[in-house]
C-alpha cells in the first residue's frame, strides 16, 4: 500500500486560531506529543514572525528526533535564512516556502504580474535549496489559481529543487470533486511531477476540509497537511484525527496507509484543547466525548450484543478506554441491567423493575444519569424500609423577611393526607407539616446535604439523625430537589421507627 505522509501544522497554522497562542514550554510539550503520535512532519512555526516562534522552532529542532522538522517562510531571503537557522540542528529538516498565485491575491495583496510571481517562486526555491535538501513549495490559494498558470508554477519550482509541492485550498473554497480534479490535472499535465510529492492543505470554511483532503488522496496526493482538532485560521484546517481514521477505517476504499499511532489521538486532542483553552464540542468526530457514547435504547441493545452494529471503529483504537452507554430517558432495561451488573449489583426481577422505574423518574428530571445516581437508587432499593408513609407531593414557599411555608401531601394505607405549616426554614416547615399528619414527636439532631453526582442537575443526598423518645434514627434520601430529599429522609426515619415497632 502507498503511504500518505501526515504533515502536522498544529504549531503553525493551528496556533493562528484566535486565542490559541502557546508559550515556549507549551509548544515543546505539543511537539513531544506529536512525536509520540508518530506524525511524519511537524511544521514547528514561522520563525521570521517573532522571537518566540524562532526560539520554539530552534528548541523543537534540537529535541525532536523522529519527525521531519519544518519551518515556514515567505519567498524572501530573510524568511528563508530564519527558517534555516532555526532548523539547522534538526536531524531531519525542511523549509516550506509559500507565495500566492491566484489572480485575486496577485492583484490586491502582492500587486504583481504572473511572470513576476513565477520568478519570485523559482528564486526562493533555489535559494532555499542551497541550504536544505528537503524543500516544500506552496502556491497559496491554489484552488482559485488559473490551472494553466498553476502548471507553470509547479513545473518551475520542481525544476528549481522542490521535493514537495503543496496545493492549498487556502480559503476553503473548493469542493471534493473540483479539488480532486485539480490534483489529477497536475499529475497528468506537469511533465516532472514524478520528482515531487503532491500535498494537500485544506481549510474548513465550507465544512469540507476532510472531504477535500481525502478526494486529493484518491486522485494521487500523498501528503496531507492537517492539525489536531482541526484548529486553524477562521473555521480551521483539516482535522488530523479525521483524515487518519478515515484512511484506517476505509482502507478498503482508499488503499493507502499512514504511520500515525492512532491510540495517541485522544490524548493529543485533550492536550491541545487544554493548552489552547478551546473546548471540543461533544459530537466532534473521532475524539468528541459523544463519539463512542450511546443513549438510545435500540443502539445500546445493539452495541451490547455486537459492538459493530453501531460502531465502525473501536474506541481503544483512538485512545478511549471503552464505549460509553449513556443512561438517560431514552435508555432501555437491557442497558440499565448491564450497567448495574458492571457496578456490582445483581437484582432479582422485581427489584430490577422497581429500580428501573425510579431510574426513569430521575432520568426525566436530568439529562444524564451517572453511576453515582445508580448507586444511590439501588442502595435505596436494597436497604429500603417498607413505605408505611409515602410522600406524594411537596410545595415550599420561601421569601425574604417572611417565614417559609410548606405544603405536604402524603399517603398511608391508600388514604391521602395533606397539611401546611410554617417554620424557621424551609426544611423545618416541611418537617412540621409532616408531624401534623403523622403525629410524630421526632427531634432533628443533625442534617447534612451532599451532592453525590456531577453537574447543575446533580443528585443531592440528605442524611439526617432524628430522636424519637429514647431512640436515634439515621435516615437518608436523594433527589435533584433538596426539599423533596429532605422530606423523604424524614419520612424514612418515621417509617423505620414504625417498622421496628411492628417487628417487636
Amino acid at each position: 500500500m502507498d503511504k500518505v505522509i501526515i504533515f502536522d501544522t498544529t504549531l503553525r497554522d493551528g496556533e493562528q486560531a484566535p486565542g490559541a497562542s502557546l508559550d515556549l514550554r507549551q509548544k515543546i510539550q505539543v511537539a513531544h506529543q506529536l512525536e509520540r503520535l508518530n506524525v511524519d512532519v511537524i511544521e514547528a512555526g514561522f520563525p521570521i514572525s517573532s522571537d518566540l516562534d524562532f526560539k520554539a522552532v530552534k528548541t523543537i529542532a534540537s529535541e525532536i528526533k523522529k519527525p521531519i522538522i519544518c519551518a515556514l517562510a515567505r519567498a524572501k531571503k530573510e524568511d528563508i535564512d530564519a527558517a534555516y537557522k532555526s532548523t539547522r540542528r534538526a536531524k531531519r529538516k525542511r523549509i516550506h516556502v509559500f507565495l500566492a498565485t491566484s489572480k485575486i491575491h496577485m492583484q490586491y495583496k502582492l500587486k504583481k504580474a504572473q511572470d513576476e510571481i513565477l520568478k519570485l517562486a523559482v528564486d526562493a526555491v533555489k535559494y532555499a535549496k542551497r541550504k536544505v535538501a528537503d524543500i516544500e513549495f506552496s502556491p497559496e490559494d491554489a484552488s482559485r489559481t488559473d490551472l494553466e498558470f498553476l502548471i507553470q508554477v509547479v513545473e518551475a519550482v520542481i525544476d528549481a529543487g522542490a521535493t514537495t509541492v503543496n496545493i492549498p485550498d487556502t480559503v476553503g473554497y473548493a469542493t471534493p470533486e473540483d479539488y480532486g480534479k485539480v490534483i489529477k490535472f497536475l499529475l497528468d499535465n506537469v511533465p516532472n511531477i514524478n520528482k515531487a510529492v503532491i500535498s494537500t492543505h485544506c481549510h474548513d470554511d465550507l465544512g469540507m476540509a476532510t472531504a477535500n483532503s481525502l478526494a486529493a488522496v484518491v486522485n494521487g496526493a500523498r501528503q496531507i497537511e492537517c492539525t489536531i482538532n482541526g484548529i486553524g485560521e477562521r473555521a480551521g484546517s483539516a482535522p488530523l484525527e479525521e483524515v487518519v481514521m478515515a484512511i484506517k477505517t476505509r482502507r478498503d476504499f482508499y488503499k493507502v496507509k499512514t504511520s500515525v499511532k492512532t491510540r495517541e489521538l485522544y490524548k493529543s486532542s485533550r492536550l491541545i484543547s487544554h493548552l489552547m483553552g478551546i473546548k471540543m464540542q461533544p459530537n466532534k468526530a473521532i475524539i468528541g466525548d459523544n463519539a463512542f457514547s450511546h443513549e438510545s435504547g435500540i443502539h445500546q441493545d445493539g452495541v451490547i450484543k455486537e459492538r459493530s452494529t453501531y460502531e465502525i471503529m473501536k474506541p481503544e483504537d483512538v485512545g478511549f478506554k471503552e464505549s460509553k452507554l449513556v443512561l438517560g430517558r431514552h435508555s432501555g432495561r437491557h442497558a440499565f441491567k448491564v450497567r448495574l451488573q458492571q457496578l456490582g449489583f445483581d437484582l432479582d426481577k422485581t427489584e430490577l423493575q422497581d429500580a428501573f422505574e425510579k431510574f426513569m423518574q430521575l432520568a426525566n428530571k436530568k439529562k444524564e444519569v451517572y453511576d453515582e445516581d445508580l448507586r444511590s437508587i439501588i442502595e435505596g432499593e436494597i436497604t429500603q424500609t417498607p413505605q408505611i408513609w409515602q410522600l406524594l407531593n411537596i410545595k415550599v414557599v420561601s421569601e425574604t423577611d417572611k417565614a417559609p411555608m410548606a405544603n405536604v401531601k402524603i399517603k398511608s394505607k391508600g388514604k391521602i393526607y395533606e397539611a401546611q405549616a410554617t417554620g424557621d426554614g424551609p426544611v423545618d416547615a416541611c418537617y412540621k407539616a409532616i408531624d401534623q399528619i403523622v403525629k410524630s414527636k421526632g427531634k432533628l439532631i443533625s442534617y447534612a446535604l451532599e451532592s453525590v453526582t456531577r453537574g447543575k442537575d446533580a443528585l443531592g443526598e440528605v442524611v439526617i439523625k432524628v430522636r424519637f423518645k429514647n431512640r436515634e434514627i439515621v435516615a437518608k434520601s436523594s433527589s435533584t430537589d433538596i426539599f423533596e430529599a429532605s422530606a423523604k429522609a424524614y419520612i424514612n426515619a418515621i417509617n423505620k421507627v414504625l417498622f421496628s415497632g411492628k417487628k417487636k
